[in-house]
């Protein structure tokens, strides 16, 4: 790892190349008329505007049921969690307790964050 940082210290990234293409391409649409340019975005996002509408209610559905359980502990263990203790919560335990007949519960996801068993 000291190695690493040591490497990573001493290395360098010439980003001009990057830069002037940037400029470049912000001066091409500096030149445009900007309704144009509007009118171009929207029929670039069009197709994804239009499988949205066609899927929103059962997307909006699947994610309300998903993160209620599983997600919703998965997320919380990503926020809470740290380096040391980790970021994850023990989904092949979250299973066996629900096919052990545990229910879903604030203790349940408690059990299973990062660090618990350490602190058991």
């Amino acid at each position: 790892l000291r190695k690493g940082k040591e490497l990573l210290e001493r290395g360098h990234v010439d980003l001009s190349l990057l830069d002037e293409k940037v400029e470049e391409l912000c001066g091409k649409l500096l030149e445009t008329f900007p309704d144009c340019t509007t009118k171009t975005l929207e029929e670039l996002r069009k197709p994804k505007l239009e499988a949205w509408n066609r899927n929103k209610e059962n997307s909006r559905a699947w994610l309300s049921l998903n993160m209620l359980t599983e997600a919703n502990a998965g997320f919380r263990a990503f926020n809470e969690g740290n380096k040391e203790v980790g970021r994850e919560i023990d989904f092949a335990e979250l299973r066996r307790a629900l096919a052990a007949g545990t229910p879903w519960s604030e203790e349940l996801v408690q059990s299973l964050l990062p660090g618990r068993k350490q602190k058991s």
